[in-house]
């Protein structure tokens, strides 16, 4: 079946109480049975069932197992955000001494959460993740693993991740692909050999920003016979569950960084249209960055969509289309926050992913904790503009950026 057949159906067909077609939001934090031995089976993984709200919760298994489902994965945990999922899996999975190769060009938020890792003992070296051989020349003997992004925000570098994951490959390293600004409806990231894919729920996959979360899919993919970080404990049955259990177990269990019932059962119901969405959004990012490539109050525009973009060609070969996300460099003569004010439907805001269009001045505030140094490295410019684009109709969307940039 296609995509969106899948998922729509995918909770009734799991069998759903009374007959509901959505999972219903259920909100119990603790889970009794009639046999004591049944809960100790359920407790030591012998048995499946459900312990104790911070782990498990019947609302969450069935938007995991749609995820799963997404990304042809092999098994999926949800997080309270897409942060929680990043750091949850890091720390479930290195120890003090381990080294990891990270993207460059990472979500900010991101880039800040690796280097407190550094200050934790674990080494963290950032590489041209549009190279391969960039990536190659930062691997060391202590390397544990591989963090990219599929398109960088907000300068939409398009990662190397065909050779990245045969380095990967290669070299027996985990592979995790944060597949957010492509979703899996655009690209799975299994296609390119990772171990682990990363997204975050609260934005396309959601996609009416009413709620927060994140989720890590197994692809299955990777060895975890040979991987030294694994617990005892957890490497009982299925090899494949061995390290995703360690993230639910020693991440999940112990952080704490639980999706809520409630925003689990919001992002389910949203996850249905993203399909839909995706095109329209996707068609409307393309027709923007067409008019406003070359347009006397544009500097420069990064799309992946268009020809002059250095990755232009990786993006068409991976992706179904080349994402609704792209920034804008203004001439010296337009004032970035003239230029937002005087925009009459895209909103203000630092979320992405939403069904309207957003934008925001980059270097003035989810980059301005980086400081001009850092921001220089990653070719932030002060008029760097990012626009995540919505679903509205294309000609309104067209005619508002012509007013803005006439004004």
């Amino acid at each position: 079946m296609g995509f969106t057949s899948e998922i729509i159906h995918s909770d009734r067909r799991s069998g759903v109480e009374h007959g509901s077609i959505h999972k219903p939001v259920h909100t119990a934090v603790t889970f009794t049975y009639e046999d004591s031995r049944e809960l100790a089976a359920v407790f030591q993984g012998k048995q499946q069932g459900y312990t104790y709200g911070r782990q498990v919760n019947p609302t969450i298994t069935a938007l995991q197992d749609k995820i799963t489902l997404m990304e042809n994965g092999h098994s999926t945990v949800a997080f309270a955000t897409g942060m929680a999922a990043i750091g949850t899996t890091l720390f479930a999975l290195l120890r003090a001494g381990d080294h990891m190769i990270s993207s460059s060009f990472l979500f900010g938020n991101t880039n800040s959460l690796f280097n407190s890792f550094g200050t934790q003992g674990i080494e963290v070296s950032f590489a041209d993740a549009t190279s391969c051989q960039a990536v190659r020349d930062q691997v060391r003997e202590n390397t544990r693993m591989v963090f990219v992004e599929t398109i960088a925000n907000p300068r939409t570098q398009v990662a190397d991740l065909v050779a990245i994951g045969e380095l990967c490959r290669e070299l027996g390293l985990v592979y995790i692909v944060d597949n957010t600004m492509t979703t899996p409806y655009l690209f799975r990231p299994v296609s390119v050999g990772a171990s682990f894919v990363i997204n975050s729920l609260t934005k396309y996959i959601g996609g009416h920003a009413n709620a927060l979360g994140g989720a890590l899919t197994e692809t299955g993919l990777f060895n975890w016979a040979d991987y030294p970080n694994l617990y005892d404990n957890y490497k009982t049955g299925d090899v494949s569950n061995w390290a995703i259990t360690q993230v639910k177990k020693k991440g999940l269990r112990d952080f704490g960084a639980t999706l809520a019932p409630e925003a689990a059962h919001h992002i389910s119901v949203g996850s249905d249209t993203l399909a839909l969405r995706m095109e329209q959004a996707c068609a409307n990012a393309r027709a923007l960055t067409t008019f406003l490539h070359g347009h006397p109050m544009v500097k420069k525009v990064y799309y992946p969509g268009l020809a002059d973009h250095p990755q232009h060609e990786r993006a068409a070969v991976l992706f179904k289309h080349p994402g609704a996300l792209f920034s804008v460099e203004l001439v010296d003569e337009v004032d970035c926050f003239d230029f937002l004010n005087n925009l009459q439907l895209v909103v203000c805001t630092s979320n992405l992913g939403d069904t309207r269009s957003l934008g925001i001045p980059v270097a003035h505030s989810i980059y301005y904790e980086m400081g001009p140094e850092r921001r220089a490295t990653m070719g932030i410019d002060d008029s760097l503009v990012r626009f995540s684009i919505g679903i509205e109709e294309t000609e309104d969307l067209l005619a508002d950026f012509d007013q803005a940039l006439g004004v």
